[in-house]
């Protein structure tokens, strides 16, 4: 099953079904139901970014080195992330819809994160998202993140 395919049974639920493992809970994917108008939502929630005490400079930017919160690795934010997913062959992009919900910044480094979801018969998956430091598309002002993965366990300890 693609999960294109598992993220759309997954949507067709009804509501209050499902239950998300309590260790799961701050980073999921999220599948809306269709409104009948827009289709189905995918977001993406996740907890990611640090304090600046805990910081020996995440970001180098024209040679100097700074701090952003609510970016890269660690818990301190929990941030969410309207997507599109694509799917060609074995190649899986999220590209944003929501132009500055992560950030007003033009560029967000992404933490590695494993988020959960179910497919339509419960059975827990994991979309694996690698480490990377993405800049905005100049025409669409949005970010894409490359190299997404799925596994039946998660492949980041999420810190």
């Amino acid at each position: 099953m693609t999960l294109l395919t598992a993220l759309l049974f997954s949507a067709c639920e009804k509501e209050g079904t499902k239950t998300v493992p309590q260790e799961q809970n701050h980073n999921r994917v999220v599948v809306l139901p269709e409104d009948g108008k827009t289709g189905s939502s995918t977001i993406l929630v996740m907890d990611i970014g640090h304090q600046a005490k805990d910081c020996k400079g995440c970001i180098t930017d024209g040679g100097q080195v700074f701090h952003i919160d609510c970016m890269g690795f660690g818990n301190y934010c929990r941030v969410s992330a309207a997507v599109s997913l694509n799917q060609f062959g074995t190649n899986i992009t999220a590209t944003t819809t929501d132009t500055f919900d992560l950030t007003s910044e033009n560029f967000f480094l992404m933490p590695d994160r494993s988020l959960y979801f179910e497919d339509d018969n419960k059975d827990p998956f994991y979309l694996n998202i690698p480490e990377q430091l993405v800049y905005r598309d100049s025409t669409t002002l949005q970010f894409t993140f490359t190299g997404l993965y799925i596994t039946n366990s998660p492949a980041y300890s999420n810190d």
